[in-house]
């Protein structure tokens, strides 16, 4: 199995024209082969390498591959940078995970239903170590239902909504509700069943809470996802954003390797029932493609039965070294939505419901009647239009 391991990630390096993008590829394999990265780090342009760690969010990565050497393989200069970020990442996380603690015992005590995602929960299942990948807030799930309860309860906890209390309603649904903790500066991001607008069949947040699993950090019991349901999410979110930087890749290979008691068919019978089983492929295709992730068999087979997939993970692969600065244009944006919802008719509708539902970016400041959620509609096009037309396709 190590010898697969081994054959992807050299296939990968042999088709890579940057010595950083191999060194950095190595990094954040699962698998990392000191024996082919250590002379990759000793030819790389260390400027080049530290920049292109920093764009995809794996300098914790490029950390502790470095940590695995007994020589300083880099200018003395570099490793300090990249100790000093490590250790703010560190410092950060520890504060993330602090104010977890209040605000779930908040949630808790008002009797409201919050699950954690992503963030210090996924470090944890994914590397072990909560400090061990970079994020900048805390997201949870709630229920729609719920939202102006827990937007009360987040300003009475010191945060400061970016969407006012007057403002929440049925026909304005942002794209996720941010909060700021005005004491120092903090964000917590709240999500619903409205708001994951890239679920193809919506979020099924019924069943994911009655999945969901409590996980043990420094003693707190922190309600969560059950781990297939958190995989599903992750490749949906990778897919949102193209997987534009490596840490999401990362992040499922190393999920992926770490969760041995990962039930495949249960994670595959939710990704189907969200329409989102090319989106896992694609995730976990780019994870073994890139990164070297060891899959089972019967994985294995999904994969390569799933060719609409299989070219997708080729394309992104082609523009993933860029960190999303290369990224496509409007119309290559709207036919990968399209391939990655697939079927043809179910993913021109999946491209339709994005293009046509706004979020806060496409309301018109200050109207507040009720049919400007169609005015909304109409102008999201032409505001996404704006927004990518100076970028290739």
């Amino acid at each position: 199995m190590q010898a697969k391991v081994t054959k992807n990630i050299n296939n990968t390096l042999a088709g890579s024209s940057s010595r950083e993008w191999a060194a950095l590829l190595q990094c954040a394999s699962p698998h990392t082969d000191i024996s082919i990265l250590s002379p990759l780090l000793r030819e790389v342009s260390w400027p080049a390498l530290f920049t292109l760690a920093q764009e995809h969010g794996v300098i914790s990565l490029l950390a502790s591959s470095m940590a695995q050497f007994e020589e300083n393989l880099a200018p003395p200069e570099f490793v300090d940078k990249i100790r000093e970020l490590h250790r703010t990442q560190v410092l950060s996380a520890l504060q993330m995970t602090a104010e977890l603690f209040r605000l779930v015992d908040q949630f808790r005590d008002a009797g409201l239903d919050a699950v954690l995602v992503k963030g210090p929960i996924l470090a944890l299942r994914a590397y072990g170590n909560t400090g061990a990948r970079q994020y900048g807030d805390l997201d949870f799930v709630v229920r729609q239902k719920d939202v102006l309860r827990a937007t009360e309860l987040m300003i009475s906890s010191g945060y400061q909504p970016e969407m006012p209390v007057e403002a929440i309603s049925p026909q304005k649904i942002p794209g996720q509700y941010v909060f700021v903790r005005t004491a120092a500066p903090l964000l917590v991001e709240l999500h619903t069943e409205r708001t994951m607008r890239y679920f193809p069949r919506g979020l099924p947040i019924e069943e994911f809470f009655a999945r969901r699993q409590y996980v043990s950090v420094d003693g707190h019991h922190i309600p969560a996802l059950a781990i297939e349901d958190e995989l599903i999410l992750i490749c949906i979110h990778g897919a949102k954003h193209l997987w534009e930087r490596l840490s999401m890749v990362a992040d499922v290979a190393a999920y992926v390797i770490r969760q041995t008691s990962l039930n495949w068919e249960r994670s595959y019978a939710t990704a189907r029932a969200a329409g989102a089983e090319r989106m896992l492929n694609t995730g976990l295709l780019l994870a073994r493609n890139l990164l070297g992730a060891t899959l089972p068999q019967t994985v294995q087979a999904r994969l390569k039965s799933d060719r609409s997939a299989s070219q997708l993970a080729a394309d992104i692969a082609r523009w993933l070294p860029s960190g999303g600065r290369t990224s496509p244009g409007l119309f290559s944006r709207a036919l990968y939505r399209v391939r990655m919802r697939g079927p043809v008719f179910s993913g021109l509708g999946y491209l339709l419901r994005l293009t046509f539902s706004p979020t806060q970016e496409d309301w018109a400041p200050g109207v507040e009647k009720e049919h400007d959620g169609h005015l909304a509609a109409l102008r999201r096009p032409v505001r996404l239009a704006k927004k990518y037309r100076g970028k290739k396709s």
